[in-house]
């Protein structure tokens, strides 16, 4: 039987029409994306919408960047990070996406080293499991290399 699957970070990404996006909010008004989602008000000070958070809507962030920097990470996290018994190293990469041109960090999936990586290479959000436990695999979004 296949566990559920549950988002480990909620409300921060979807995968519910099969392709993993990030979900943030945006100021109607002048465009700014915001991730993690802000609901406070726009806090880009050339703005000139209001400041009281009426401006800003939900937002799909786009799926695809390119690499800024990678690091390998090599030991256990302290908590409240979740992994896996035993610690698997991971790599991580600080992505520029193609749209919004901000950096989101995240993991690289399973398969890739520092030394299948290059900045500048082309990614795409994908979907990958944090952890398991008894009761679902627990989700996070992940970046995986294409070909350009």
């Amino acid at each position: 039987m296949q566990k559920e699957q549950r988002p480990a970070v909620a409300d921060w990404f979807t995968a519910d029409d099969g392709v993993a996006r990030l979900k943030g909010s945006r100021c109607k008004e002048c465009g700014t994306p915001y991730f993690p989602k802000n609901t406070l008000a726009c806090r880009n000070p050339r703005c000139a919408g209001p400041k009281d958070g009426s401006e800003l809507e939900d937002y799909l962030f786009s799926t695809r960047g390119r690499i800024w920097s990678y690091a390998d990470a090599r030991y256990k996290p302290p908590a409240p990070y979740v992994s896996g018994d035993p610690f698997e190293p991971y790599v991580i990469a600080a992505v520029e996406l193609e749209v919004e041109k901000m950096v989101i960090l995240g993991q690289v999936v399973r398969g890739f080293t520092v030394d299948d990586l290059a900045v500048g290479m082309p990614v795409e959000l994908a979907l990958g499991t944090l952890y398991e436990d008894d009761e679902a695999e627990h989700t996070v979004w992940k970046w995986r290399p294409v070909n350009d």
